[in-house]
């Protein structure tokens, strides 16, 4: 473990730190308004809503190009929600939930071999991680009947894509503004 950190410069930690950062920051308000849409259809917000958190995923492993940064990213956000006990907090359960979709990016960036900032690569990333979230939730948590978690797979394919395609947006401004 030491050596896998010691990779990474110090710049590179503070964009982890941010972007895990950034992901619970915004994660209770994407939720609140989810809830708006999923609640009636009975699935969970976060199968909506996941794809606009995970995002922040997607963007530091694009950010960074550098193998296992996701996961990382996602197991400093588990760190911080244990920590300190924010919104969506799934007691020792969050170790897995928040650092597998984190798995989940580094996995399709390492099977597809494609680059970590090309749209296409952004959008299988975004959809990986939110499907990894829901698929995780469901069987720790909520264990949804059929067609409810076949429409929230469905909705967390699609959110994930949406953020994936918006983490790949920032990305590209990031870049237009040299930073």
């Amino acid at each position: 473990m030491t050596r896998f950190l010691s990779s990474f410069k110090v710049h590179h930690l503070v964009i982890i730190a941010m972007m895990a950062g950034l992901g619970i920051a915004v994660k209770p308000l994407v939720v609140s308004l989810a809830h708006l849409i999923t609640g009636p259809l009975f699935i969970p917000g976060g199968s909506l809503a996941g794809g606009f958190y995970m995002m922040w995923l997607v963007l530091g492993a694009a950010l960074l190009n550098r193998s296992g940064a996701a996961t990382l990213i996602g197991l400093v956000q588990s760190v911080m929600v244990l920590a300190v006990g924010v919104f969506g907090s799934h007691g020792i359960f969050s170790l897995v939930t928040y650092t597998v979709p984190g798995l989940a990016v580094d996995g399709v960036l390492l099977i597809t071999r494609l680059e970590p900032r090309e749209k296409l690569t952004m959008f299988l990333c975004g959809i990986a991680a939110n499907l990894a979230g829901v698929i995780l939730s469901n069987v720790i948590f909520f264990r949804l009947p059929l067609v409810p978690l076949i429409l929230s797979l469905c909705m967390g394919a699609l959110s994930g894509a949406l953020g994936g395609l918006l983490a790949f947006l920032v990305a590209r401004r990031l870049e237009k503004l040299q930073i």
